[in-house]
């Protein structure tokens, strides 16, 4: 979270998680029905609150693009997630190194998948160059 997010209230702290997790996983969600469990019940009336701010309106249209349900769990009812909401973190946090040389990535050679062939000749009706005749018999 940045320095602003760190200023939002609880309840708006718990929705920006429902909607990072939606957002960062969008291509894997679209389409599927989601039900997501919370034990803020304050949530359930920020999102039907008619004078929101902007960035609860933005993150309110976010929604509607998933067929999502929301229900309420009590932290009782739900002990590994309250559990895992409760630890403390260390602020000495190793930052991922997503960045990585292109000369690296230029060395990757990976070989033509065994099934690569097959598609090849199903699809076009093309045999592989270097193919010989039991190969192509085979095939």
């Amino acid at each position: 979270m940045d320095s602003t997010q760190l200023n939002y209230t609880t309840t708006e702290k718990e929705l920006l998680a429902i909607v990072f997790a939606l957002d960062k996983f969008r291509s894997c969600l679209l389409g599927s029905k989601i039900v997501v469990f919370f034990d803020h019940a304050a949530l359930r009336f920020l999102l039907k609150k008619p004078d929101a701010k902007p960035r609860l309106i933005q993150w309110m249209l976010l929604l509607q693009e998933f067929n999502i349900e929301i229900r309420d769990k009590k932290g009782v009812e739900n002990l590994v997630a309250d559990h895992l909401s409760r630890i403390e973190r260390d602020e000495d946090l190793v930052l991922i190194r997503d960045q990585f040389p292109d000369e690296q990535l230029l060395h990757i050679n990976t070989p033509t998948p065994w099934f690569a062939d097959i598609c090849n000749f199903v699809a076009a009706s093309q045999f592989p160059l270097e193919a010989s005749r039991l190969y192509k018999e085979k095939l």
